[in-house]
């Protein structure tokens, strides 16, 4: 990577940071908010991130540019299904997954720079725990590059109907669906410069030895956090909250079994979201439901029981 690739690739990594910080990002609070409140707000922002991601990449196949260097997609097995259970699992007990955890680093909730490290510690354990359950790629490709030109033209008629929208807003522009909708963007601006980038992608290849490529992709995860903690700043969210060691352990082991679910998935949250949902791969699509199922029933399993009301005294 050149200089001024690895300049613009840092800027957008900043860009996320912040989006994320304010944006409607997390797993666990969609599912959250879908349970408890009966709305999908955060869900829909979600899937609308990954709309944008796969709306830029329709668009980058047929204009005569350089096309962005993207991964294998997976075979979809029952190793698929244990990890997006684990991811999902991880995600509950860490309060956070992984976009999540980034959000509240900005916060200045020092207990989730556990959640990192304990990613980490899952990807470099995972080999001895799960020796026979290697990833089977497929051949490049998606379902998306055989979409017709018409939804180009859609999607490039939705993008002007968001703009005109953006545009008339009379209020702060910097809302959390805008946040949304930059993470795709800025995403799709780094798979130009950068390739197919995940900050839980990076941790993975540190896991399993240090290259000069992970150094920049660690480097971008520096400046993800910078983004997070700048928006935090910014919105009047950052206050220092010292971790308790339940916190810290909490995070740890969120982090290290998201850690696990990754690889055997293979894809954190973030790299299924802004990849493989939007290039239609359906281990990803699968995994991510199976995430999110998770996510539910551990939340209404651990509800606490009504108790019977008071009998009434004589």
């Amino acid at each position: 990577m050149t200089p001024w690739a690895f300049i613009g690739a840092a800027a957008c990594a900043l860009l996320m940071g912040a989006a994320i910080q304010r944006g409607a990002t997390c797993t666990v609070a969609a599912v959250s908010e879908l349970m408890d409140q009966r709305k999908a707000g955060r869900l829909r922002s979600l899937l609308e991130a990954s709309l944008w991601v796969a709306g830029g990449l329709l668009l980058l196949r047929w204009l005569p540019l350089p096309q962005p260097a993207l991964p294998k997609p997976f075979a979809l097995t029952a190793w698929t299904l244990l990890g997006a259970a684990l991811l999902g699992l991880g995600a509950f007990v860490n309060q956070a997954c992984v976009f999540g955890a980034i959000a509240r680093l900005g916060n200045g909730e020092w207990a989730y720079l556990a959640t990192p490290l304990g990613f980490y510690l899952g990807c470099a354990s995972v080999d001895g725990l799960f020796a026979a359950t290697r990833p089977q790629p497929l051949p490049p490709g998606s379902p998306l590059w055989f979409a017709p030109a018409a939804l180009g033209l859609v999607f490039v008629g939705f993008a002007a109907w968001r703009a005109l929208a953006l545009a008339r807003w009379r209020q702060p522009w910097w809302t959390p669906h805008v946040a949304t909708v930059s993470i795709g963007l800025a995403f799709l601006a780094l798979l130009l410069l950068e390739g197919a980038w995940a900050y839980t992608d990076a941790l993975a290849e540190l896991a399993h030895g240090m290259t000069m490529q992970s150094a920049t992709r660690l480097g971008l995860f520096a400046c993800l956090l910078a983004g997070a903690m700048f928006g935090g700043w910014r919105a009047g969210l950052l206050k220092a909250r010292r971790p308790t060691a339940s916190s810290v352990a909490r995070c740890l082991t969120g982090g290290l079994l998201m850690g696990w679910g990754s690889l055997l998935i293979p894809g954190g949250n973030d790299g299924l979201i802004l990849l493989g949902l939007p290039l239609l791969w359906p281990y990803a699509w699968v995994a991510f439901a199976t995430m999110c199922a998770v996510i539910a029933l551990a939340k209404w399993a651990t509800r606490p029981a009504l108790r019977p009301a008071a009998n009434p005294g004589p």
